[in-house]
């Protein structure tokens, strides 16, 4: 009987130890899926047209800091032209900071991005639509974070859904219509394909990203 025992012991153990590496692995296939558009040491695969300055690299950061400009990924990943993926960064905003992350976007070299949606970055400045909100389309007047404090900003497009996350909480589950209604301006503000651009909204707003992450979905 005891030899038994013990013989079922150590199949329990190794039957343990199994399932442990299984699932260290498929942790660690799960991080390999994201993949870095930000290098945290230089501005390399990102262009910016008019005001350059707005945008430098601060102990590991994207800063923004300084007259309305646009920052859009310009690497090689994709030919930086995205459909259905996941999307995080870390973001940190000062007080009274404007600031916005684009998706489905293309460069331009001054304005306001014509194309794709902007996820709204504005935790404390007067525009009432908080951080998390879908700009324009689904606007929320929650605050969810604080100034002066790291949080995540999840963005996920899939087909014809977009889901915004704040630190875990959803905060727009949106999905377009076949034929959305747009403003004046706003007629190429619709899901296609496109890059991601970080926004200097005004020289008043400072506002830092870092840990720039996409996970590319079928």
């Amino acid at each position: 009987m005891q030899t038994n025992f013990k013989y079922a012991l150590l199949l329990f153990l190794a039957f343990g130890l199994s399932n442990l590496v299984s699932a260290q692995k498929m942790d660690n296939e799960k991080n390999e899926d994201w993949i870095s558009l930000f290098n945290g040491k230089n501005l390399d695969g990102w262009k910016v047209g008019n005001h350059a300055d707005t945008f430098s690299v601060s102990d590991g950061a994207i800063k923004v800091a300084g007259p309305t400009a646009h920052l859009f990924y310009e690497g090689e990943l994709e030919n930086h032209d995205f459909t259905n993926f996941e999307f995080k960064a870390t973001v940190m905003t000062k007080p009274g900071a404007n600031s916005g992350i684009y998706i489905h976007t293309a460069y331009q070299e001054d304005g306001w991005p014509s194309q794709g949606y902007e996820v709204q970055v504005n935790n404390s400045q007067e525009d009432w639509k908080r951080t998390g909100s879908l700009y324009g389309i689904v606007d929320i007047r929650e605050t969810y974070v604080k100034d002066n404090e790291w949080y995540t900003e999840y963005i996920k497009v899939e087909g014809k859904r977009i889901i915004v996350k704040i630190n875990d909480i959803v905060t727009v589950d949106y999905t377009e219509p076949d034929n959305p209604k747009r403003g004046e301006g706003e007629k190429n503000r619709v899901l296609g394909s496109g890059t991601f651009a970080l926004q200097g909204h005004d020289p008043g707003s400072v506002v830092f990203y870092k840990d720039i992450r996409v996970r590319l979905l079928p």
